[in-house]
């Protein structure tokens, strides 16, 4: 078996990838601390064709050094908007057709790999601060939880590689659907 070469992957160039069509998923991400971790999400998205990453509260935004770090470029194809609130966020997106899923543990929370979509559903996704979670009032408005079942000491994800395997599984169980 031999390693590919960067030439050989058949990458698209930014503008292909801005006017390519996108997975109906957006992600908000409320009230993350870490800029490496807001970079790592836009390099996941970008790797699935994430349509947007919303980002609230102390979020920070692009352009700056340290989310670059991480995002390798990713900033600059996948869009983004900054809205304050994140409860705001979650009702806009449900006024305009979305699904919204806070992705936390909860009493009533439904686990990843349960979780279907319905053909042509569109989905958005709440990942929440590195220590809090998603906050109590964004999981109120959210029409789903849904979480990652864990076996170790800790019950907690990084928030990058949470996003990674969540934005994982639904492009997967949205690209069966299409």
């Amino acid at each position: 078996m031999r390693k590919l070469l960067n030439e050989e992957l058949d990458r698209l160039t930014n503008d292909e990838y801005i006017a390519s069509n996108k997975t109906p998923l957006i992600i908000i991400l409320d009230n993350v601390r870490s800029l490496n971790n807001v970079g790592s999400v836009f390099r996941s998205a970008d790797s699935y064709r994430v349509e947007k990453i919303i980002l609230c509260g102390i979020t920070a935004q692009p352009p700056h050094r340290e989310i670059r770090k991480t995002a390798l470029g990713a900033t600059e194809t996948v869009a983004w908007e900054y809205i304050e609130d994140p409860v705001q966020a979650v009702k806009q997106l449900k006024e305009n057709g979305y699904t919204t899923c806070a992705i936390e543990q909860a009493d009533r929370s439904q686990n990843l790999y349960n979780y279907q979509p319905e053909r042509g559903q569109k989905i958005a996704i709440v990942l929440g601060n590195e220590v809090q979670g998603v906050q109590q009032e964004v999981v109120d408005v959210c029409d789903h939880v849904i979480e990652l079942d864990q076996y170790g000491t800790k019950h907690s994800l990084n928030i990058a590689v949470c996003a990674g395997i969540v934005i994982y599984d639904l492009f997967n169980k949205i690209s069966r659907l299409r």
